[in-house]
Parts: C-alpha cells; sequence; structure tokens
C-alpha cells in the first residue's frame, strides 16, 4: 500500500527451501584497552619483620614437632626399660636397710619403739577397704583412670605454687600415688651403705626435686603402669610409705598407734592415718591427736565427695574420732628405752639388721609415779620459769633399773639423759662408802671421832681446811653422829685413818666407776658420778653388801623365734662387805632419815635408810634412799652448773622421793630393812673416860678395841692410830 511509508526490504523467496541464514556483518575490530599494569612494590621494613617472625615461628613449630616426637620416642623406650627392669612386686615391698626393735616392759606390754618399724606384707586385697579409699581420696582421686601421669595434677600443683610466690616444682608436687612410689623406690636405686654417708642421706637424694629428676620419675612410673597392675602399685605404697613414729607402711603404724592390724582399721582411723602422709614426722597422732583428728575429718570429707564413704559413715566416724592405744598413749619409758639401746649389744639394738624385740626390766607403773612426783614438787615447789633440772632412778635390789626419768621435759628419742649422762659431784651422798669401808674394818657405829678444826696439806694445793655444812664443831662424835648429821670434818678423819685408797676400793667394787680423787676431799663425794651409778652402789648395800651391776635387759629374741637369743644384762655381781658391815650401814643410814638430814623423805609406815648430798655453792643436789625392796636415787642442778638456790640434798631431792616411793608404795605392804643396830657396847675414844687432857679425849682405858685387819704398824692398837691422828700426830 500507497499509504506504507516504512522502508522495509521486499520480500525474497526465491529459495524457500534450504535457503541459508544471512550472514552477520563482522564486526568491526577494537582497538585494546589501555589498562594501567600494578607494579609489584619492594617490601618495607615491617614487612620484612613481619615475614621474619612468621619463620621463626614456622621453624619454632617444626622445632616443637620434632622434638616432641624425639621426647615422645625417648620416653617410650624409657618406659620400656623401666618396665623391663622391674622386679617382681613382692621383693620391693620392705625398703629397709635396718630392722626394727620393740621394748617391752617386766610385764610382756609393749611401751617402745625404735628403728623403723614394719607389720608384715599387705595388699589392697588383705587390708581395710576403707583405707584403700582413703588414700586414694586424699593422695590420688585419678589413680585408676591414668597412665602414671596425671597433667591436671601436674598443671594444678604448679598454679598453686606460683600463687603462693613459690617456684613450680616447689611445694606441692601434683604427684599421683605412682609417681610416690617411684621416689620411694629411689627410681629403682637400691640403697648401698658404702655409697652413702647414711640412709638418711640416701633418702634426701631420692627426695630431691629438680626436672630432670621429675621427668625421670614420671618415666618410672609410667614403666610402672606397664609392669605392674594398679593394685599391685597401691599394694607398694601402702607397705612403704611412712607414717611417723618409726612406721614404715600402713600395717606398723595401725599396729603403732591404734594397736590393731590393718584389716580392722575403721573409717575414722584409716583417714588419721593416711593424714598424715603429707609430713609424717609433724603430724604422727602421737605429737597431738587432736590436730590429727581434726585432719582425719577433712579426709573424710574427701572421701564423701568422691563417693567413697556414705553420708551416714561419715558421721558415725566424725563422732567417733579414732583414738590412740593405751600404749600409743603411754609417754613415759623415752629415756630408759633409750638406755637399754645404748647399753645393749649393737648388732641386737642400734645397728640390728633384724626385726628384734627386748624384753625389759621396765615397770610403766613405776614411771609414771617418777613423772608424776617431779612434776608435783617443781609446779608446787619450784618457782615458775626456773630452769633447774632433775633425774630419778627407780631400781631393784638386784639391779634391775624399774624407771629412769632423765630430766624435766618428755624425750624425743636421744635428748640429753641426766640420769646415766650428766657426771656431777655427789658431795656427802659419797659418805657411805667411808662408812662401809671403816665398818669393814671392825670399826663400830658407837666409835668416835673428833669433829673439831682441821687442816690437811695437800702436795700442789696446799694447806686444806675443811669446814662443816653448820660452820660448827662438836668434838667428840660416834660415827652414827657424824653420818646422821652429814659432818665432813669426822668423815675426812675416818677416811684417812681407813686410807683412801680402801674407801676408792670399797667404792669402785660398789660400782662408781669414775675416777676418784687421790686427796683427803675423796671422803667429801668431790669426784663426778652419775646418778645411775650412785643407785647402783646403793643397791649394794641394801642386798647385804654384793655389788650390782644395773641392768634393763631382760633377754633379746629375733621376731619370731621362740628361743632368746640372749638373757640378762646385769645383777648381783661378787661380794663387796660382810653381810655384817652392810646390816650395820643401813641401820645408820636409817637414822639419817629418822633423825638426821633426810628427815623430809619420811614415809609413815615404812623404814626408809638413805643418805643426802650437797656440793660446794649448792651445785648439785642428791637425796638417794631405799626402802627394804626398792632404790631411789634423785638429782637436781643446772645444766651450766649454776649454784641452787636454797637447795640441798635433804629438800627438794628428798622431797622429789618421797613423793615418788609414795605412789610406788601405796598398794604394798610394808618391808622390813635388812640392818643391825650395833650392840650396846661403849665405842672407842668413848667421852666418858677420862681424856686426860689430850686432844679429842682419845686416850680411853678400856674397853680393849678390836685390832683392824690392817693395822698401820705392830706395835699400834687402831685406839692409839686414832689418837695420832686426832692429835695431829
Amino acid at each position: 500500500m500507497s499509504g506504507n511509508k516504512s522502508k522495509r526490504a521486499p520480500l525474497v523467496a526465491d529459495k524457500r527451501y534450504g535457503a541459508q541464514p544471512a550472514k552477520k556483518p563482522a564486526r568491526k575490530p577494537t582497538k585494546p584497552r589501555k589498562t594501567k599494569r600494578k607494579l609489584a612494590r619492594k617490601p618495607g621494613l615491617i614487612g620484612f619483620l613481619l615475614a621474619f617472625i612468621g619463620g621463626i615461628f614456622r621453624a619454632i613449630w617444626r622445632l616443637i614437632f620434632g622434638g616432641a616426637a624425639i621426647v615422645a620416642v625417648m620416653v617410650g623406650l624409657g618406659v620400656f626399660y623401666f618396665a623391663s627392669t622391674m622386679p617382681p612386686m613382692e621383693s620391693v615391698i620392705d625398703g629397709r636397710a635396718k630392722g626394727s626393735v620393740t621394748l617391752a616392759d617386766r610385764e610382756g606390754a609393749v611401751y617402745a619403739w625404735r628403728g623403723d618399724q614394719f607389720g608384715g606384707m599387705i595388699t589392697t586385697d588383705t587390708v581395710s577397704p576403707h583405707l584403700v579409699n582413703a588414700v586414694v581420696a586424699q593422695e590420688d582421686k585419678r589413680f585408676y583412670t591414668h597412665f602414671g601421669v596425671s597433667p591436671r595434677g601436674v598443671a594444678s600443683a604448679i598454679r598453686i605454687n606460683l600463687r603462693a610466690g613459690r617456684g613450680p616444682l616447689s611445694g606441692n608436687g601434683g604427684s599421683t600415688i605412682s609417681q610416690q612410689v617411684a621416689k620411694l623406690l629411689c627410681l629403682g636405686t637400691p640403697y648401698d651403705p658404702a655409697a652413702w654417708d647414711s640412709e638418711a642421706a640416701y633418702e634426701a637424694d631420692c627426695r630431691r626435686t629438680t626436672l630432670w629428676r621429675k621427668i625421670k620419675e614420671a618415666t618410672y612410673a609410667m614403666g610402672m603402669e606397664v609392669a605392674y597392675t594398679k593394685d599391685e602399685i597401691l599394694s607398694i605404697y601402702l607397705n612403704r610409705a611412712y607414717l611417723g613414729a618409726g612406721s614404715r607402711g600402713f600395717a606398723a603404724a595401725s599396729e603403732r598407734y591404734f594397736g590393731a592390724p590393718a584389716s580392722a582399721l575403721s573409717p575414722a582411723e584409716a583417714a588419721m592415718l593416711t593424714s598424715t602422709l603429707p609430713a609424717p614426722s609433724a603430724r604422727a597422732p602421737t605429737r597431738d591427736l587432736e590436730a590429727a583428728q581434726r585432719r582425719a575429718n577433712v579426709v573424710i570429707g574427701l572421701m564423701v565427695e568422691q563417693g567413697r564413704l556414705s553420708e551416714a559413715e561419715a558421721i558415725f566416724a566424725r563422732e567417733n574420732p579414732a583414738t590412740l592405744s593405751s600404749a600409743a598413749r603411754q609417754p613415759t619409758g623415752g629415756f630408759f628405752a633409750d638406755w637399754v639401746m645404748a647399753s645393749g649389744p649393737e648388732f641386737f639394738t642400734r645397728n640390728t639388721t633384724e626385726d628384734v624385740n627386748i624384753r625389759t626390766t621396765f615397770d610403766q607403773d613405776m614411771q609414771t609415779a617418777a613423772e608424776d612426783a617431779l612434776t608435783q614438787v617443781f609446779e608446787t615447789q619450784v618457782r615458775e620459769g626456773s630452769e633447774a633440772e632433775a633425774a630419778i632412778v627407780v631400781m631393784s635390789a638386784d639391779g634391775a633399773v624399774r624407771a629412769m626419768v632423765g630430766g624435766r621435759a618428755a624425750p624425743a628419742p636421744g635428748d640429753f639423759n641426766r640420769a646415766i649422762q650428766a657426771r656431777r659431784q655427789p658431795g656427802s651422798a659419797f659418805k657411805p662408802f667411808v662408812f662401809a669401808a671403816a665398818l669393814e674394818l671392825d670399826f663400830s657405829p658407837n666409835d668416835y671421832l673428833d669433829d673439831s678444826n682441821r687442816c690437811w696439806n695437800t702436795p700442789g694445793s696446799g694447806e686444806w681446811c675443811p669446814k662443816n655444812y653448820d660452820r660448827q664443831y662438836k668434838g667428840p662424835v660416834t660415827l652414827i653422829q657424824s653420818l646422821t648429821e652429814s659432818r665432813n670434818v669426822p668423815a675426812v678423819i675416818l677416811s684417812e685413818f681407813v686410807g683412801r685408797d680402801v674407801v676408792r676400793d670399797v667404792a669402785n667394787k660398789f660400782g662408781i666407776e669414775s675416777d676418784l680423787a687421790d686427796g683427803p676431799a675423796l671422803a667429801l663425794g668431790v669426784s663426778e658420778s652419775t646418778l645411775l651409778e650412785m643407785t647402783g652402789a646403793y643397791a649394794g648395800i641394801l642386798n647385804g653388801g654384793s655389788a650390782v651391776k644395773p641392768y634393763g635387759l631382760v633377754e633379746v629374741r629375733i621376731q619370731g623365734d621362740d628361743e632368746p637369743v640372749m638373757g640378762l644384762g646385769g645383777g648381783i655381781q661378787e661380794r663387796v662387805i660382810r653381810e655384817r658391815a652392810a646390816r650395820e650401814l643401813t641401820w645408820m643410814m636409817h637414822q639419817v632419815v629418822e633423825n638426821g638430814t633426810g628427815t623430809r623423805a619420811q614415809i609413815p609406815g615404812w623404814q626408809i635408810a638413805g643418805k643426802s648430798g650437797t656440793t660446794q655453792s649448792a651445785r648439785d643436789a642428791w637425796f638417794i634412799a631405799f626402802t627394804g625392796e626398792y632404790v631411789v636415787g634423785v638429782w637436781m642442778g643446772y645444766d651450766d652448773n649454776s649454784p641452787l638456790t636454797g637447795v640441798t640434798g635433804g629438800g627438794l631431792p628428798a622431797e622429789i622421793w618421797r613423793e615418788t616411793m609414795t605412789r610406788i608404795l601405796a598398794t604394798r605392804q610394808p618391808i622390813p630393812l635388812p640392818m643391825q643396830a650395833p650392840d650396846g657396847n661403849l665405842g672407842r675414844s668413848d667421852p666418858n673416860y677420862d681424856t686426860g687432857g689430850t686432844a679429842g679425849g682419845v686416850q680411853a682405858p678400856a674397853p680393849a678395841a678390836p685390832a683392824a685387819p690392817a693395822s698401820p704398824s705392830n706395835d699400834q692398837t687402831i685406839l692409839d692410830v686414832i689418837g695420832n691422828i686426832l692429835s695431829g700426830g
């Protein structure tokens, strides 16, 4: 149509079938755009540092990864090595280098232990389950799940140490039970006496805490985990752990503290034993029972938290806390036990390699009596804060020591024992041996001596003029009066006449082994001696004139053996003076208590014979006396040898003696003294006779005096010699 003004191309249909589509005209090529190319910048300083640090970290990581692999291999080899060298569990149960000593009293009751006690092998199956639960609850709650080392425990321990301002390895160790066993076994290194100064030094080295030691300890612990079962490792621990008071292992500790086997432990007892593990010596129940009970409650709480004890059982345990056995509560016997250990054969006591049982003469009731008496006198009659000391020995007539107090304080093993170690001057307590020598030479208690001011010349010392305690002189006095009033001058005169050698010989034979003085002062007890020696010498007078060797050991048995390996360690020895002389001397010493310096020792209804002693400046005060059965010696003084104030042997020491014996004799019937009064004959040098004006009244015309066995000359009688002595001839 003409109206169509569009300019369309005309339809062309010259090929309807097979026609090819029209080709599009080719695009006009375009010029490529010009783009700005980004050039790589050179790294700056920061980039260089970052790259450097990244390289270091990658190197460190490779090093750590490689090092960890190496460490893992080395630890694995170490674990394999230790596991392959583990001995049988039974062979490492008892690791003590020495044996133990158990001491029993005269009745067979145990009162003291020395050395490391071992109660025999126990296992987790043979002990109370409460013990296993208590140990695991306190020491290692993951014990049954870890592989010997607890990383969580170590991390926690390090954190606690750092917070407390300590080093990471100081203080809390985070050790598992397996690691503690490794330490107890000293990483498999046994004790060698040739390589160590002592067992204590060996154990101290085993407990050293260093990083390398910790690594070895952990490796050894993992080796044990491979070689042993968990119960075997715990059994080793139960047998070797130290729990104070010389107890190695829970079996020994159970017997030591509770007098019961480990199989019978209650929850309260198991908790108390377990609570000692961190510091056994300081936490031993025998040191502070109430504190031990409080610590046991903490362990009980841990057992409840971990489901190892029911709430009802915990309440019962807290309401009925563990208490010590009667033997463990007994604080007595320490000084006595130390003396027996020191005086017995070394191979059965101090250095025994066997477990030994020793029966002794010890009497626990008498020991308590002596300790209570000493405490009472010091609390009621000695000023508060005084540092004066005292010692007591109780002995039978045959030398059997029944009790021993070596000082006022309760002893720890090895403390200074004043009864056997302090060498002090006995003063007038020595005089009975002068009179014993005279009576043996047929002097009579009624004989007279001249108590007058006299002097003696001693070579190298010049003139020596002894004084009586009261600074008075009474002229002629009998031997009885001289001893009763403890007059010094007559005692020296008698010693000089009898002969110092004779006096020394009598004293030595009675058991005073100390070196005795050579001069005339010998008679006044200027030579040092021990309380045990002096008490033993008095026992010789009591038993009729025979010496005794003080002893405390009755028999020694190897544990498990039926027959003893040795018996008595002392007893009655040879005769020193005749029985008559001993009986007369006992009668004279009885007068000392009845009418003389020992009256404060009197006990109604009992015959007592004794003698007091006070040294120069009152540095030592003694009182030793006996009944018909027992001798008790008391010494009092200062350790630094300072003078006592207002104390004499007949004062506080006599009071201590009386308080001791009053307690000992409370349930006994009186036993008479073995004594004999002198006959009624007038003694030699009797002042009732005409003295003719001679000094000392020694020229007695009658009766004739019996001759001494060793007369100074064939022509002189004892009367003549005494006359010469008293007149200065």
